[in-house]
């Protein structure tokens, strides 16, 4: 009977067992890049860090009474020039952080009420066997489209077909890079939220969002492709 070995992570306690060394060190390795508890230490602590400028030097007596010795560049008898006024910043077209930006064509409600959930896995191949139906703060969706119960797929690179989507979170729990923000759904029967790819361009393509998705709704494509 051959013996196992184990793996207890230090920071969420997580046991790995199995019999071969090799693959424990694979699972070790993975652990390590999705453990949600050591992700939140690491920007706990990050997020606490602070410059903290030198304060200057008393000034000696010596270094005191050399300064009163020279001569004033500024009359007494004037007074302190009025500082400019500021120029008033335009006011930002991004409201409530960082949605409401981008290019949007698509809405997320209509009369598309006869659709029920549709089971994964989701298309790899659907860029060739479907058309773009628009754009939602320039993240590209492709059709078909009819919301709110038909939504079609979501994103170019980091890709989620939100008509199977269930929401279950898994996706936006393994990102290391933060790509996902919830946004709502009302209305579609596969669930009334979706993990929406609002930081695309951040993706590293370490495909844990693909992994760990249980209906298998996402599909990461490298840039190139």
């Amino acid at each position: 009977m051959s013996s196992l070995n184990e793996y207890v992570c230090e920071d969420c306690g997580c046991l790995l067992v199995h019999s071969n060394s090799l693959t424990l060190d694979s699972m070790r390795d993975v652990h390590k890049q999705l453990c949600v508890i050591k992700r939140q230490r690491v920007m706990a602590a990050e997020s606490t860090k602070a410059v903290v400028a030198p304060k200057p030097a008393p000034l000696t007596a010596k270094a005191t009474a050399s300064a009163s010795t020279l001569p004033s560049s500024t009359p007494s008898s004037t007074s302190s020039p009025t500082p400019p006024t500021p120029t008033p910043l335009a006011p930002s077209a991004v409201e409530g952080g960082s949605r409401g930006s981008g290019n949007t064509t698509i809405s997320l409600s209509g009369t598309g009420t006869n659709y029920s959930k549709v089971d994964g896995p989701i298309d790899a191949g659907f860029k060739s066997k479907r058309q773009q139906a628009g754009t939602f703060q320039d993240i590209k969706v492709w059709g078909p489209l009819d919301p709110p119960g038909q939504l079609g797929i979501w994103g170019n690179e980091v890709c989620v077909d939100f008509d199977i989507c269930i929401a279950d979170g898994a996706c936006i729990e393994a990102c290391p890079v933060n790509v996902y923000e919830w946004l709502d759904t009302p209305g579609n029967p596969a669930s009334e939220k979706k993990p929406f790819m609002i930081r695309e361009k951040d993706c590293i393509f370490c495909m844990a969002c693909e992994n760990v998705c249980p209906p298998q709704a996402v599909k990461i494509f490298q840039k190139s492709q």
